[in-house]
């Protein structure tokens, strides 16, 4: 089931989010640049911040108001949970709140594994960014209208 995050879940959200990342075969150098940006934190706490939880934490979406174009900053699911629609669900969640929020848009900076995922649920690619932890490494930037 889908709730909103609590503060008690900070620890194994952030456990979840490196086990994720490092399923795609992420060397120790590149995951432990990433920490800081992919662990959720008290600030993100509220509205936007979720959890897939069916007695552990199996997903992390984190979706935050920025206008006409609400940004997706985090979607990220346990390997132990994937092949089981908790990303999906948890990305609709997140076009769910993002709607409410009032957004025409959600978008967000895809790690390239992820890519596909992101094109099955309808989103596009509009171009590329660097990305904030390895400035030479290019993301796909993704819209999908709501």
């Amino acid at each position: 089931m889908i709730r909103l995050a609590t503060e008690a879940d900070l620890p194994e959200m952030a456990e979840v989010t490196m086990r994720s990342k490092a399923h795609w075969g992420y060397d120790d150098a590149f995951l432990e640049a990433c920490r800081e940006e992919l662990t959720p934190t008290r600030a993100d706490l509220g509205p936007g911040l979720a959890v897939w939880d069916d007695g552990q934490i199996g997903g992390v979406a984190l979706v935050k108001d920025t206008g006409e174009t609400a940004e997706l900053y985090a979607l990220f699911i346990a390997p132990d949970a994937m092949g089981r629609g908790v990303g999906a669900a948890l990305f609709d969640w997140c076009c769910d709140h993002a709607r409410r929020l009032g957004a025409k848009r959600i978008a967000l900076d895809a790690d390239p594994f992820a890519e596909g995922f992101y094109l099955r649920k309808g989103m596009q690619r509009v171009g590329e960014v660097p990305s904030q932890t390895w400035p030479d490494r290019m993301l796909p930037r993704m819209e999908l209208a709501l």
